[in-house]
Order: structure tokens, then sequence, then C-alpha cells
């Protein structure tokens, strides 16, 4: 039909007396779209007819539910033009939860205040869109002034105050629900479960437990579904594994939040167990697999299960891409992780921040920094740190110190706010190709300008920085003056300092601070030997091995691998179980000679 014809709907309409109100219903229904629909309502003041409540509120849903903010205001027009410029309290609330989904919280605020009867309802429903979007001093005025509040006013403040990281107030919130004895539903339990998870708090979550237990709600699926993912994210996998077995109905998030805990903890064994048990799955249990894989360096397994799950018809979602291209990246299969990036345009998804991300990693660690700069300069969204920051690493990781320095000023320039990442990035950048000054002016500007206060890592690589100029004395002497209390990430730094340098004495200081730290770690025997090795005293290189072995520190084993014809063998030093082993070392024998044949005499032309 020609846009310029008018439907059939508008065409009839036109015919009927505006008592007709049952043409309204076809209006309304016979439109493919909700533009479309709402666009018609331009036909319905003219003729006097005002359209039933809970029809317009049907439609502030659907404008809420899409977030479809142009379609939501042309609703409110046609309420004011109607007469309900003032609209009833349904409506109202309606009108004022469409607003809030569509990030429009000053016109939210106007609704609420202009409405002349406010139920509890009305009073949550704003609450809920201040905390929905952050807001939690805007949701604590609100809170204070309501004149009455139920369970639900009180959880939503406890989930507010955790989802922002003030974990203070949000137990101190559900103290104060306890106290008062205003009833309570699952919400009320899983809202501060969440603390437990962001503290790694074991006893607070026990003792949360033991409430549930008192008032009856461990067969609740949702609530005991909360206390499995908290006991396995505190690490108390048996704990999590006992509760999950007690539990009377298991659905899919339960199950998958035991296979998450296992993949966090790296147990792959029990993690692949329990995924193979679940009755059913979703797009979540099978990522839940693939990032445990892929955050392991298991790349290989990660990229198995995604075939899977492409094979049973599983859709993806964007962490799922993500984990796979992360995956990709710790094997460096540039084949695989091509297959995937077209997968995403050739199926017309548009990837978020994260997944660029990714696809910017991928690439840069397999070896093709030319398209990952393409997919950088692609990127419709330029305001996303962890963008930059992953541009900013890939620059590093070639060594190229000049121009991570000058990615991040015009990150910088681009009014992206530099976070703790970007500067563990960028100092270790520094680091490695020598950049010293620069690199201590980004440190220097991280509180004074861009309201970073330094850590352990940063502190670590300031160290490392320091190192390259043979400031090692004063490098460590330094660790007394940090704002935070020094561990091993630092005490590691300081060693590797005093290597490089040959520093014997405090060398051996800094190596009895980080065996204090981490007995059961090797890192501070290999350092110290590698120390006493470099400078030929093998008696000591012998005794501290010794001391590693009875204490029963464990080396961490290096891997290399090599991809022959599609296929990435990936094999140690001491590994006697890889086939073409004895191939790869004779190859590279031969190589070795042939360099050694080619090598110029000192007097010879070219």
């Amino acid at each position: 039909m020609p846009m310029s014809m008018p439907s059939l709907s508008f065409r009839i309409l036109k015919r009927f007396k505006s008592t007709k109100l049952c043409i309204v219903k076809f209006v309304l229904s016979s439109h493919d779209s909700l533009s479309e629909t709402v666009s018609s309502l331009d036909l319905l003041h003219p003729k006097g007819i005002r359209l039933p409540s809970r029809v317009l509120a049907s439609l502030l849903r659907q404008c809420s539910n899409t977030r479809s903010y142009k379609e939501g205001k042309l609703v409110h027009l046609h309420l004011k033009l109607t007469g309900f410029k003032r609209p009833t309290t349904f409506l109202a609330n309606h009108l004022i939860c469409m607003y809030f989904r569509c990030g429009d919280y000053v016109q939210a605020r106007k609704v609420f205040d202009k409405m002349e009867v406010r139920n509890l309802y009305s009073w949550n429903n704003m609450l809920s869109g201040y905390v929905k979007l952050g807001m939690m001093k805007q949701a604590r005025r609100l809170f204070s002034q309501m004149p009455d509040k139920d369970y639900v006013s009180w959880n939503t403040m406890v989930v507010g105050y955790a989802h922002s990281g003030r974990f203070g107030q949000a137990l101190w919130f559900y103290g104060q629900l306890r106290r008062l004895s205003i009833g309570y539903n699952e919400f009320s339990f899983s809202s501060v479960l969440i603390v437990c998870v962001k503290l790694r708090d074991f006893e607070l979550c026990r003792q949360i437990h033991a409430q549930v237990l008192v008032v009856g709600f461990s067969s609740n699926v949702v609530i005991s579904t909360s206390i499995v993912d908290a006991y396995a994210k505190c690490g108390k996998m048996e704990d999590a594994r006992r509760f999950f077995d007690d539990m009377s109905l298991k659905d899919i998030p339960a199950w998958t939040a035991l296979v998450s805990g296992y993949a966090i903890w790296g147990n792959m064994e029990l993690a692949a167990e329990v995924f193979s048990q679940m009755p059913q799955k979703n797009s979540y249990s099978w990522t839940s697999l693939i990032c445990g894989y892929a955050r392991n360096g298991l790349g290989h397994e990660a990229l198995g299960v995604f075939r899977k799950m492409i094979k049973y018809q599983v859709r993806p979602d964007q962490f799922t891409f993500s984990s796979c291209l992360s995956a990709c990246a710790t094997i460096a299969s540039l084949k695989h992780g091509k297959q995937i990036h077209s997968f995403l345009v050739r199926n017309n998804i548009r990837p978020n921040t994260i997944v660029v991300s990714a696809i910017v990693d991928m690439y840069s660690k397999c070896g093709s920094m030319e398209m990952a700069w393409r997919v950088f300069n692609f990127s419709g969204n330029k305001q996303d740190v962890v963008l930059w920051n992953t541009m900013v690493s890939a620059l590093a990781q070639y060594g190229n110190g000049i121009e991570a320095t000058m990615m991040l000023n015009d990150m910088i320039k681009s009014g992206v706010k530099p976070n703790r990442a970007t500067f563990v990035v960028i100092l270790n950048a520094c680091s490695h190709s020598g950049l010293v000054q620069e690199g201590l002016q980004f440190f220097n500007s991280m509180t004074s300008k861009h309201g970073v206060v330094p850590d352990q890592e940063h502190y670590a690589c300031l160290f490392d920085l320091l190192g390259q100029v043979a400031c090692c004395i004063e490098s460590v002497k330094d660790l007394q003056l940090t704002t935070c209390k020094p561990g091993d990430h630092v005490w590691n730094s300081s060693l590797g300092v005093c290597r490089k340098h040959g520093n014997i004495e405090l060398g051996r200081e800094v190596a009895a601070f980080l065996i204090k730290l981490q007995p059961q770690s090797s890192a501070a025997y290999v350092l110290l030997s590698s120390i006493y090795a470099a400078l030929g005293k093998w008696g000591l290189v012998e005794k501290v091995r010794h001391i590693m072995d009875e204490r029963r520190g464990s080396q961490d084993r290096a891997i290399s691998w090599i991809e022959i014809e599609n296929k990435v063998h990936a094999f140690t030093v001491s590994d006697g179980s890889h086939l073409p082993k004895k191939t790869m070392y004779s190859a590279l024998g031969h190589l070795s000679n042939q360099m050694e044949d080619n090598v110029p005499l000192p007097n010879s032309e070219m």
C-alpha cells in the first residue's frame, strides 16, 4: 500500500460516530507496530473519544517495556488533550514507571508532584525508579518523606545501596526492616544476600541462611538459589553443594549457580559434571560453563562447548560472545576468533562495548594489531573506558609505550574518565618501554587530577618502573610511605627489581617479607634463587631451592603453543606426553643451526 493512502482502519474511523467505541479496539489492534498504534490516537480526540483508562495503561506499559520514549510522550499528550491534565492515580503511576524506564526522571518527578492523590504504590514507584538509575541521594530523601512504608520500600533501599557498593548502609536498612516487624518477602533476603556476595562474607551469609530457616522460607526456590550462589561466591563450595542437594525444588538458576560456583573456583571437572546432569539448560547455563573454561585458560574446551551450544540451537547472548573471544585470545587462535566475529556480522548481532573490547583484545593477542585498530576505529561508542583500556593494553603488549601514552591522552581529551585499570595498564606500558618520567607523571596525576586512589597493584607497577633506572633501594624504602598496606604484588615487584640489579642484601630482606605473606608460594624462592644464580652463587641457589621443596612451593609452569594446519598444540618444557614434541624440538634445532650458519662474519659483505 502506498504511504500516501490512509490505512483501512483510518478510513473506517472517519465514517463512524464518536460513540462507536467498539471501533477504537479495531483501530488500536490493526497496526503492526506500537508507533503506528500510538499515532492513530490523533484521530480520536477530535472525535471526542476518550479511551478507557485500562487501554491507556496498556499502551503505557508497552512503551515502558520497550523503552519507547517518543511514543510514551505521545500517549501522555493524548491524556492532556482528552481532559486528563491531572491523570488519575492509576494512570499517573503508569506514567511515572514509563518515564523512569526511559531514563527521564525529571518528567517522572513532575507527574508525581502534580498527583492529587498518591498511594503507597506511587511512592514505591518513584523510589524504585531512583534506585534503578543509581540516584541513591534522591532515593534516600524521598524515603524519608514517605508517609507510610512497607517491606517493598525497605527492600528497595537495601538493593540500591548493595548495588552501589555502600554495604554498611544496605545492612543498616536490612536490620531496621527486621526490627520493625512489618513483614518481608523472598526479596528481603535475596537483596541482603547481594551484600554477602559483594563482601564475600561467609559468616554473614550463614546468619541470613539461619534467618531464612527460622521464618520458614527455605522452600522458596528464589531464596534457596540466592543462598547457593552466595555460598559459592564466598568460596564455600561444600556448603553450597550440601544446601543444593537438600533443595526440594531445583530450577535452572539453582543448577546454574552451582555450575558457575565450581567454574569460578577452577573446578571445571565438577562444573562440567553438574552441567551434564541439568534436566534443562538455558543460555546463561551454557555461558557459565564457557566462561569457566575461558577463565581457567582452557580455551579449546570453551570453544567446544560453544559449538555444542550452537548445534543445539541455543541463542548466545553478549556475555557468551565475550567469553568465547576471551577463550580465543588465551590460545592465540586467530582462526576461531575470526569465525566468532563473522558469526556476529552474519547474524546482524550488534555487539555491546564489552564484546567490541573482547574483539579488539582477541585480535591484538592473536598478532593482528591492524584488525584490532580497525575494530576500535569503527566502534560507534567511544565513551566506554573498557574499550580504551583494551586498546592501550594492546599497544603496551606490543611494546609501543609512546603510542599507549598518546592513546591515553586522546582518551582523556575525548571526555572519557580513566579508572584504576587504566593506570595499571599505562604504568605497565611505561615500565616495559622505559618511559620512567612519563610513568611518574601518570602516577602523580591519578589522585590529583582523576580521583583514583593508588592500590597495591599501582604501587607494584611503580616500583617496577623505578627499577628500570636502578632506583632499587629508594623504591623499597618507599614501601613504608604507601597509603595501602603492601601485599604480595608490591613485594614481588620489588624483589624483581632487586634481581635485575643484583642487590643480594636487599633481595633477602624483600624475600623475607614476601615469604611471610605467602609461605606456600614459590614466587619469592624462585626470584631469590635467580638473584643468586645471576651472581654465580650456586650453593645458595641449591639451598633456596631445597627450602622451597620442603615448604612444598610449586613453580607455575610456562606453556608454549604453536598452530600447525589450523590446530593449536600446547606443551610445557617438562611435558613428555605431547606427541609432536620431538618433531618440534628437532625443527627448532635445525632452525638454530641454520641461523648460526647464516650469521655474517665481521668483515664479510652482505
